[in-house]
């Protein structure tokens, strides 16, 4: 079922939507986690660091994807907002065509890659056969992937968050049951993990594809939809584009800093992937909340209302802040018991490094809370090139702290290298969002319901349903 978000109380429709969000997130999470969790207990220390040193560049080429596939689903909410019914059709068959071609072209290069890359980034002679082993199914599993993220972010461009949750709940289930299956009865080793991840993925994938037979006609496509006009293909790739290189950009800084983390030794490797995983699970709560934004601000300003997305983005920041703090002490106070979940309570260094990750990391989460919601809110809005640009001041920054703070305070720096990044780049998007808004409003009321916002909104209905950007 689709939900607009363009009327009723702003917080409460961003919590609502985030919700679900963040369930689903965290179950997401558990794909590499229960491969993590499987690996570390089941093989040992040395494959947990095979797969965890993948983690970086896998990344790189996955979150590609992921942007990619956010940056076009940004279009379907416009028109959704605005009420284009031809023109959400128009869209969906143009990500469906844009993204197979993607998926088609990752999956061969980035496998043919592989083996390079492992030997670029200096992985030690210990694991990189294991995690080559794992990396080349992730990687040959890419289409599923594409197919997963693209079905879900329609569905969530067009106001339902839940429905992803409950199909990435089964997909969850089904992966820690095959990777029991694979690992233990099968011994398939680390590979067998990574096909657990793929098939669960494509499990997922599948069933948003029958959701959306079933329950979502405004997405149902006919063959004259596939008639892709020359405008329509570069308004989806001017948005999907930037997001994709984002993401990338962002992953380079962190492939830097793993090649930092492999010169300091496989325990380090091991305490940096465990305390990676809980990062990511303390961090869902504020991803999630940012990844709201972009849904709820493409829809309201697809519909003209630049006042609604302004009081979001505001009561949004409050929120997201407030769990940041939670999730701090949560680190702080917790985090070496939790990084014993995936290495044993006898692996006191590891222990140790994982709770020092975590520590400083956790202080800075609100400034990464105001990062999240910033940048999506800019992507909603259909500028990709301020995110990118902020990507890359992340891409600085990491790479400064990789090359600089792990030579002078060794684990310590890469950890710190993340918070630097954060610090950088939220302070531009913080910048940058006020001043695109201003731009945005100009000579308007900002989009109330009122005199020269109601001007506005009739402005930004005619050009998104011409296929326009308004900026």
């Amino acid at each position: 079922m689709t939900k607009s978000m363009t009327t009723g109380n702003p917080v409460k429709l961003i919590l609502l939507f985030s919700l679900p969000l963040i369930v689903g997130n965290i179950f997401q999470q558990f794909y590499s986690m229960a491969d993590t969790l499987i690996v570390g207990r089941t093989i040992g220390v040395n494959a947990l660091a095979a797969v965890g040193c993948t983690g970086s560049l896998t990344f790189f080429i996955l979150g590609f994807i992921m942007g990619f596939a956010s940056g076009l689903s940004i279009i379907t909410a416009q028109r959704f907002g605005a009420e284009d019914e031809e023109g959400i059709k128009k869209s969906f068959a143009t990500s469906i065509v844009l993204s197979g071609i993607l998926a088609v072209v990752m999956a061969v290069v980035s496998s043919l890659f592989a083996m390079p890359a492992l030997k670029l980034l200096q992985t030690p002679s210990e694991i990189i056969h294991d995690a080559y082993s794992y990396m080349i199914v992730i990687l040959l599993g890419i289409p599923t992937m594409v197919l997963y993220n693209l079905t879900s972010n329609m569905i969530r461009a067009l106001g339902d968050s839940k429905t992803p949750l409950y199909f990435l709940i089964i997909a969850c289930s089904s992966n820690i049951v095959m990777d029991f299956g694979f690992i233990l009865f099968l011994h398939m080793g680390v590979a067998g993990a990574g096909w657990a991840t793929v098939l669960a993925q494509l499990l997922s994938g599948v069933c948003c594809c029958i959701y959306i037979k079933k329950k979502m006609p405004i997405l149902w496509v006919e063959k004259r939809h596939f008639v892709l006009a020359k405008e329509e293909i570069m308004l989806h790739l001017k948005t999907a584009f930037p997001m994709a290189f984002q993401m990338s950009i962002i992953s380079i800084g962190s492939l830097m800093v793993q090649f930092a983390l492999n010169g300091l030794g496989a325990v380090s490797v091991a305490a940096y992937t465990a305390a990676q995983k809980i990062d990511s699970i303390a961090t869902m709560p504020i991803n999630s909340l940012g990844a709201t934004m972009a849904t709820y601000s493409a829809q309201n300003y697809g519909a003209g209302r630049l006042d609604r997305v302004k009081k979001g983005v505001m009561q949004c920041c409050v929120i997201s802040v407030s769990f940041s703090f939670l999730m701090t002490c949560m680190n702080i106070f917790a985090g070496g018991r939790l990084a014993a979940i995936f290495v044993g309570s006898g692996e006191a260094e590891v222990l140790r490094l994982a709770k020092i990750y975590l520590s400083i990391d956790g202080v800075f989460y609100w400034i990464l809370a105001l990062l999240f919601i910033f940048r999506f809110t800019i992507q909603g809005l259909g500028n990709g090139s301020i995110p990118m640009m902020a990507g890359a001041v992340e891409l600085v920054a990491r790479a400064s702290g990789s090359v600089v703070l792990v030579k002078m305070f060794g684990f310590a720096g890469a950890c710190f290298s993340n918070t630097l990044a954060w610090v950088m780049a939220g302070t531009l998007l913080t910048v940058e969002y006020f001043r695109f808004i201003k731009k945005l409003t100009a000579n308007t009321d900002g989009g109330s319901q009122s005199g020269s916002g109601r001007k506005f909104q009739i402005a930004v209905r005619h050009n998104i349903r011409r296929r326009k950007m308004t900026y």
